[in-house]
């Protein structure tokens, strides 16, 4: 029996629905899952359908036995009240987490904006240094240097230690735009790629991406991946 629902976009595209999901699938909530489709009308994550639904109008959205949840981070935070495992259990590394959990959230704006998530395609390596700059790269090295700040903390081999938690939720989105445009880190930093990608969590959402119907497709993001830019 469920006890709510999780309202999300396009696993293809939406990087803050992966977020709130995967910190929901980890704490093992009883939801029903409604996905909406996102268009261009209105913005990638804010159609009239969502916005009928959500009270910011934006998904996640999270309803979960009376309580009403929205923003990745807050669905996080939720989560770990339920599941506490979510977080270290020492303080000072849980302290350490919650600060790079919460700069993924409000940062990296340029490797966000140049490399959105599509989990349909890979780019060429034309493809992604052309969209490349040194502001990207900045963003990289210091996702590289929190990862291994983390994972020294915890013992890895995931953000949170043996098992991933809220900051591999906040940070799985960022794996899967490495993993799609091809860009370079340290060897560290590639093989917690490599660990979170093969977690089953990320391989159920990526399934379930590989599902949906081709006319939720949206050009506009397929193009930017593309060789055809290019030409």
């Amino acid at each position: 029996m469920s006890d709510g629902r999780l309202v999300i976009g396009n696993r293809r595209y939406s990087s803050w629905s992966l977020r709130g999901w995967m910190a929901v699938r980890l704490a093992g909530l009883k939801v029903t899952v409604t996905t909406i489709p996102m268009t261009r009308v209105d913005g990638a994550g804010a159609t009239p359908a969502i916005k009928a639904v959500a009270p910011a109008g934006l998904v996640p959205f999270l309803e979960h036995q009376g309580a009403l949840v929205w923003e990745s981070l807050a669905i996080c935070e939720y989560c770990a009240e339920l599941a506490p495992a979510l977080w270290p259990a020492d303080r000072a590394a849980r302290g350490t987490l919650r600060s790079i959990a919460t700069e993924m959230h409000g940062g990296f704006l340029p490797l966000r904006r140049a490399f959105p998530m599509n989990l349909g395609a890979r780019a060429s390596t034309a493809v992604r240094d052309a969209r490349m700059s040194a502001e990207i790269a900045a963003d990289l090295t210091r996702i590289a240097a929190l990862w291994a700040q983390a994972i020294a903390l915890t013992g890895g081999p995931f953000l949170n230690g043996a098992a991933p938690g809220a900051a591999d939720a906040m940070y799985a989105p960022v794996v899967n735009r490495i993993h799609g445009w091809n860009l370079t880190l340290p060897p560290a930093a590639s093989a917690y790629v490599e660990a979170l990608l093969a977690h089953p969590a990320m391989r159920e959402w990526q399934a379930d991406a590989d599902a949906e119907p081709a006319e939720w497709i949206l050009p506009h993001y397929e193009a930017m991946i593309s060789d055809e830019q290019l030409r």
